[in-house]
């Protein structure tokens, strides 16, 4: 028998550390009991982070829909000669970065496929032509299975993969690829990733290199409540050791055009109560970050309001471009912009 409810919501809200008994008790709650947990995810942000709703004015580069990966959840993807494939080449990359500059964006994202000619070097190069293009514009860009890619294509370590991309403008780094970091559930939607340690890894690299990243998930597929808690407790042992992890951004599976939905291994994405309980208790399991930001693109405007009642504190980007989520069928998430999420 685990403890009662309100015993774990006012250890939570009071700063004790939560048990992952305490996160599976909190997963597992229906009916009104959740806008209890959701109500102390909030009193929680209100003591960590204070009330000031952020986001920033930011770009997506997508470089390339050429991947060597064929991940279920992903609706991106294209194999050469697929129709829409494409690879920007320097010159466009150059003016996205530019027209990025000129929007006044602070922030520009490059997430691409894992193209089969790519090296250390073809990301490096991109970095580059990027911060040349915008400078003093903050380069978010990468992620472990992109170091891990490169790495694997150039004979190099991951570590020696982040040192180049750092010195060739990567500011911080994307914690994506993360998934669900539960093997088996990644052998089921990415058997082609990299396994859990090894994000695990890179990430710490990263960390102890001086290069901050993002922390994810993506559930509402085929995990577990238990899965989501293993996966948060990897995190948040990760930031007790590192402090890298800048944020937590949950991403609610976006279903309607991925293989794993179309061949019946996953289901049609998370439910609301999901999304809010998501986000709540990631607010009060995850005690050393900070930040918990709620993606309007994967849950749309109205749930992103209400996960800011749940114990979200930040609202991502503006995005002037994005791929990922239009791939796998969501709609209407290009821009968003700032006067209105203001």
């Amino acid at each position: 028998m685990g403890r009662d409810l309100s015993t774990i919501l006012s250890d939570a809200v009071s700063g004790d550390r939560i048990s992952e008994k305490d996160a599976m008790r909190l997963f597992t709650t229906h009916e009104r009991d959740v806008w209890k947990i959701v109500a102390a995810a909030d009193e929680k942000r209100e003591k960590v982070a204070g009330n000031a709703v952020t986001y920033v004015r930011n770009q997506n580069i997508n470089v390339t829909n050429i991947c060597v990966n064929a991940c279920g959840f992903c609706g991106f993807s294209k194999k050469p000669g697929d129709e829409g494939c494409y690879i920007h080449d320097e010159a466009v990359i150059r003016e996205k970065a530019a027209l990025a500059k000129s929007r006044k964006v602070t922030e520009i994202c490059t997430v691409s496929g894992l193209h089969p000619s790519f090296t250390a070097q073809s990301y490096c190069d991109v970095y580059r032509w990027i911060t040349d293009a915008a400078p003093g514009v903050h380069l978010h860009a990468s992620n472990p299975m992109e170091v891990a890619y490169a790495a694997q294509k150039s004979h190099m370590t991951t570590k020696e993969v982040l040192s180049q991309m750092k010195a060739a403008g990567l500011a911080s780094m994307c914690g994506t690829a993360a998934e669900i970091l539960v093997d088996p559930v990644r052998r089921q939607i990415c058997p082609q990733k990299i396994p859990t340690a090894e994000w695990v890894r890179i990430i710490r690299e990263a960390h102890h290199l001086g290069i901050p990243t993002t922390a994810t998930i993506m559930y509402g597929h085929c995990e577990s409540d238990a899965d989501r808690v293993q996966h948060l407790a990897i995190l948040r042992e990760l930031q007790d050791e590192t402090r890298g992890f800048t944020e937590f951004v949950p991403l609610s599976f976006i279903h309607m055009n991925t293989p794993i939905f179309r061949n019946g291994t996953a289901r049609a994405g998370a439910t609301g109560r999901e999304d809010i309980l998501m986000v709540a208790v990631a607010r009060l399991f995850l005690d050393n970050f900070r930040n918990i930001q709620v993606s309007w693109v994967k849950e749309g405007i109205k749930m992103a309001q209400l996960s800011l009642l749940g114990g979200a504190n930040d609202l991502g980007g503006t995005m002037f471009e994005e791929s990922i989520s239009k791939g796998a069928g969501a709609s209407n998430t290009d821009y968003l912009d700032p006067a209105e999420m203001q």
